[in-house]
C-alpha cells in the first residue's frame, strides 16, 4: 500500500471467534467453512441465529457437481451463460470478458436455503416478530452460516411444541406442499408421486395427510421403501414388471387422478410414465427439473392438464412480496409462499407428518462438507441431511483480517459499501496498490469476506455505521441499490468522510437538496461515476471545439431490454433507468456542449409509459448549444450501444460505443480507433486517487454533477406533465 508513511504490517489475527458460513466456489468447486461477517439485516428483515439447516441433496447436490467439473461440462450444463459470455466477448473485448466470468466463478456462493432458529434482531418494519422468537426460514438468505437474514415473508413463527429440527424442513416442504395445491385434488382422490427423494417424500405424507390416497414410484429401492414406511398406499420401484397396468388396477381401472412429478433427470421417463397412468382430463404436476418434450398421444387423448408448480408457492420472485413485504390479499391469494410455510408448521404442530422418519443424516457445520461428498459420489443414499448448529458457541459480528499501520483519517484510506459487479469489475482493480483498504460492509456475508481477502482489507463488518465511526477511514465509496445512496452519502458527510458514490446521486428532488445541504455544510470531497466524460476518444473529439461554440449533439443509445420485474424499474429501489443510466448521457451532453442545460423536454413511448426506458429527450443550453438524448430500449443488441455525434462550425465528430472515433471537417478526413472499448474508467480513478491524495478538488464539481442529477428528475417531470421544464 503506498498511503502511509509509517511501516506498514499485516498480520493476520486468529484471536476472535466469528460467524461462520459454508461457501462453494463456482470456478474449481471448493468448499469451505468461511468466517464472515453478520449479513447487514435491511429493512422487512430479520436476523435469525441458525439451530438447524437442511441440505437438499436434489437442488444443492446439483449445483455442487456442477461446480466440481471441467470448463467444457460447466459450459455444456450452462449454454444460457455461455451464449452471453460469447455476446459480451463480441462488444466488450476478451479481456474484460475474461475479468467478469472469473470474478464470477471465483467467488465464494452461498449454499442453502431452509433452515430454523432463534431472531436475534429485528429489521424496521417488522411488527410481528421479535427477538426471542423461534422462526423457520426460506429462500437464498437462509444458507448454511450460524446467522443469516430473511425477509418477513420467508419466515415464519415455530410454536414451542414443535421441534426447531423438524421445522428447519418447513421450505422444501412448502414446494411439496404447492405441487399438491397445483394439482387440486380433493378427499378420496388418488396421486402418483414420480420420484421420492427428500420433496417426494414429503409430497407423499402430505397426501395422505389431506386425505389423498398416496402411490409413490422411483428407480431406488431404498428411496422405495422409505416411501412405504412413511405411510405411502403403494410403493413401486420404476423397473416394477406391469407397473403402468399396475397403478391403473390398483385405481379401479380408471388410473391415477394427478401425478406430481418430483424426480430431478434430463430422462423424458417421468413425463411419459405420468402420460400412461394418469385418468382422462387427469393432471400432471411438474415441481422437479425434468425435460417436457412428451410425445403427444396420451396426452392428446386424455387431454390432460399439464402444470408447472413454482417453488414455495405464489410470491416466490415477487419484488414486492418478497423484499418489500407486501402480501397478497387473502381472498384473492388464498395460500401463498409464506402461507405455505405456515401450512407444514401447521402439520406439524398436529403431528400429522413424520420428519424424523425421513432424516438419515446429520453433520455439524465443520464435516458438513462431507454430505456433499457423500451426494455427489453417491456412496449412500441421503433422503434428509441435516446441519446442527452449536449454539453455545460464542460468534462475532465483525471479522478482522489484517491489523494495518495507517496515517489516521488519509483521505486514501477507504472504506466500502456494497460490492457487486461493477465494484468488483469497474472499481476495485483500478483503486488495488493506490488505496488503503480498511473496511467493508455487503449485504452477503461470504461475498464480504471475499472481496476483503481478494483486496487485504483491514476488517469486514455488518455495519455501515462502524465505517463511519473509523477514525482511520477518510474516504467512503458507495457502490450499493440506488435507494441507499442518498442515505449513505449524508451519513458518510456528517461523519466527516469524503465520499464516492456509483450513480443517482439522489432518487428525489428532495433527495437532492438534502445531498446539496449536507455536502456544502460539510468541507468534504464528494464524487459521481460519470465516468464517459473521461474516455480517451470523448476527450480527444472535445479538443476540436471550445465551450463558446454552438453545437448541435445527438446521443442515441441502444440501451436494449431489462425485464419489467427487474429492481432497476421499481420506482423505490431503482428509480428506472432515467434515473439510474439517463444520468450519464446527461452529464456527457452537458460535458460536450460545454453548458449547463437551460430548459428540457422528453417523450416516452405510449408502449410502455410506466418504465420509461424508450425515450426522446431535448436539451437547450445556455450558450445556444441544442441537443437530442435517444435511450431506447427497442432496438436490436446486433447494432453499436452508444453513439454520439456532434455538428459544430461545418465539422461533424462520430463517437461510436467509446471504440472509434470519425471526424469530417473541410481539412480533414480523420479516423481513429481503439483496441477495445474505453468508457474512461481509467482516468477517471486515476484522478479520483490524485484529487484525494493530494487534496485537490475532484475531476467533476458537485456543481456539474447536482445539475445532471437535477436534470434526470426533470425528464421525469417534463414526461409526467407533458411539457417543457425551465431549468
Amino acid at each position: 500500500m503506498i498511503n502511509s508513511s509509517a511501516t506498514t504490517r499485516n498480520y493476520i489475527l486468529t484471536t476472535y471467534l466469528k460467524m461462520e458460513q459454508l461457501t462453494q466456489q463456482l470456478k474449481s468447486g471448493k468448499m469451505e467453512i468461511l468466517e464472515v461477517p453478520f449479513p447487514i439485516i435491511g429493512e422487512g428483515q430479520v436476523l435469525v441465529r441458525n439451530y438447524y439447516s437442511v441440505i437438499s441433496a436434489g437442488t444443492e447436490g446439483k449445483t455442487v457437481s456442477d461446480a466440481r467439473k471441467g470448463y467444457i461440462a460447466k459450459a455444456k450444463s450452462r449454454k444460457k451463460e455461455v451464449k452471453m459470455v460469447i455476446d459480451m466477448i463480441k462488444s466488450e473485448g476478451l479481456k474484460k470478458t475474461y475479468n467478469v466470468v472469473m470474478n464470477k466463478l471465483e467467488a465464494p456462493s452461498p449454499l442453502g436455503y431452509s433452515c430454523a432458529g432463534e431472531i436475534i434482531g429485528v429489521g424496521k418494519n417488522v411488527h410481528d416478530l421479535k427477538v426471542g422468537d423461534k422462526v423457520a426460514c426460506g429462500g437464498s438468505g437462509a444458507c448454511h452460516a450460524e446467522v443469516v437474514a430473511v425477509n418477513r415473508n420467508l419466515c415464519v413463527k415455530i410454536p414451542d411444541t414443535v421441534d426447531i429440527k423438524e421445522a428447519s424442513f418447513t421450505t422444501i416442504a412448502a414446494i411439496a406442499i404447492q405441487g399438491v395445491r397445483q394439482a387440486d385434488l380433493r378427499f378420496g382422490e388418488n396421486c402418483t408421486v414420480i420420484g421420492l427423494g427428500l420433496v417426494g417424500q414429503l409430497t407423499l405424507q402430505i397426501l395422505k395427510a389431506a386425505g389423498i390416497k398416496a402411490i409413490g414410484v422411483d428407480i431406488s429401492d431404498f428411496h422405495v421403501q422409505m416411501a412405504k414406511t412413511s405411510g405411502a398406499d403403494l410403493a413401486l420401484n420404476r423397473s416394477h414388471e406391469g407397473i403402468v397396468q399396475h397403478i391403473i388396477d390398483y385405481t379401479r381401472g380408471y388410473g391415477t387422478d394427478a401425478v406430481i412429478i418430483t424426480a430431478g433427470t434430463n430422462s423424458l421417463d417421468p413425463v411419459e410414465l405420468a402420460g400412461e397412468i394418469v385418468r382422462k382430463k387427469g393432471s400432471v404436476i411438474i415441481v422437479g427439473a425434468v425435460p417436457t418434450g412428451f410425445s403427444r398421444p396420451n396426452y392428446y387423448k386424455k387431454e390432460l392438464d399439464l402444470r408447472m408448480s413454482m417453488s414455495y408457492g405464489p410470491g416466490r420472485y415477487d419484488l414486492d412480496y418478497e423484499e418489500k413485504g407486501i402480501d397478497y390479499p387473502i381472498g384473492y391469494v388464498r395460500f401463498t409462499e409464506n402461507r405455505n410455510m405456515q401450512s407444514f408448521i401447521d402439520l406439524l404442530v398436529d403431528n400429522k407428518l413424520n420428519i424424523s422418519g425421513l432424516i438419515t443424516h446429520s453433520f455439524d457445520l465443520t464435516s458438513a462438507i462431507e454430505a456433499y461428498d457423500l451426494i455427489v459420489e453417491k456412496n449412500e443414499p441421503i433422503v434428509g441431511a441435516v446441519i446442527e448448529y452449536d449454539v453455545e458457541r460464542k460468534i462475532e459480528k465483525q471479522v478482522v483480517l489484517y491489523k494495518k499501520e495507517v496515517k489516521n483519517q488519509s483521505s486514501l484510506n477507504i472504506g466500502l459499501i456494497g460490492a457487486g459487479n461493477f465494484a468488483q469489475n469497474a472499481v476495485l482493480p483500478r483503486l488495488k496498490g493506490k488505496v488503503n483498504f480498511l473496511g467493508i460492509a455487503t449485504i452477503e456475508s461470504n461475498m464480504s469476506r471475499h472481496i476483503a481477502d481478494k483486496y487485504s482489507f483491514q476488517y469486514c463488518t455488518d455495519s455501515t455505521e462502524s465505517l463511519f465511526r473509523d477514525e482511520n477511514i477518510g474516504t467512503v465509496f458507495i457502490l450499493t441499490r440506488h435507494d441507499t445512496h442518498a442515505y449513505f452519502i449524508t451519513q458518510a458527510l456528517e461523519a466527516g468522510k469524503n465520499v464516492y458514490v456509483e450513480k443517482p446521486l439522489a432518487m428525489s428532488f428532495e433527495e437532492l437538496e438534502l445531498v446539496d445541504k449536507i455536502y456544502k455544510r460539510s468541507g468534504k470531497k464528494l464524487m459521481l461515476g460519470f465516468n464517459r466524460r473521461f474516455s480517451p476518444l470523448t476527450k480527444k473529439m472535445k479538443s476540436y471545439f471550445h465551450d463558446d461554440q454552438k453545437k448541435s449533439i445527438i446521443i442515441t443509445v441502444n440501451a436494449g431490454i431489462v425485464p419489467p420485474d427487474h429492481w432497476v424499474h421499481d420506482p423505490k429501489i431503482g428509480g428506472g433507468r432515467i434515473i439510474g443510466e439517463v444520468c450519464h448521457f446527461l452529464d456527457l451532453a452537458c460535458f460536450i456542449a460545454g453548458s449547463k442545460v437551460k430548459n428540457i423536454q422528453a417523450y416516452s413511448m405510449d408502449s410502455n409509459p410506466t418504465l420509461n426506458d424508450t425515450v426522446t429527450i431535448n436539451l437547450g443550453f445556455e450558450n445556444g448549444s441544442i441537443g437530442t438524448i435517444n435511450y431506447f430500449s427497442n432496438g436490436n443488441k446486433n447494432i453499436p450501444k452508444e453513439r454520439i455525434e456532434v455538428y459544430c462550425d461545418g465539422g461533424v465528430y462520430q463517437l461510436n460505443d467509446f471504440k472509434s472515433l470519425n471526424i469530417y471537417t473541410s481539412k480533414i478526413v480523420k479516423k481513429e480507433k481503439l483496441k477495445s472499448q474505453n468508457k474512461g474508467h481509467d482516468n477517471s480513478f486515476e484522478l479520483i486517487v490524485k484529487a484525494l491524495g493530494t487534496g485537490s478538488e475532484m475531476p467533476i464539481s458537485f456543481e456539474e454533477i447536482y445539475h445532471s442529477s437535477l436534470l434526470a428528475l426533470e425528464t421525469i417531470r417534463s414526461i409526467s406533465e407533458n411539457r417543457i421544464i425551465e431549468i
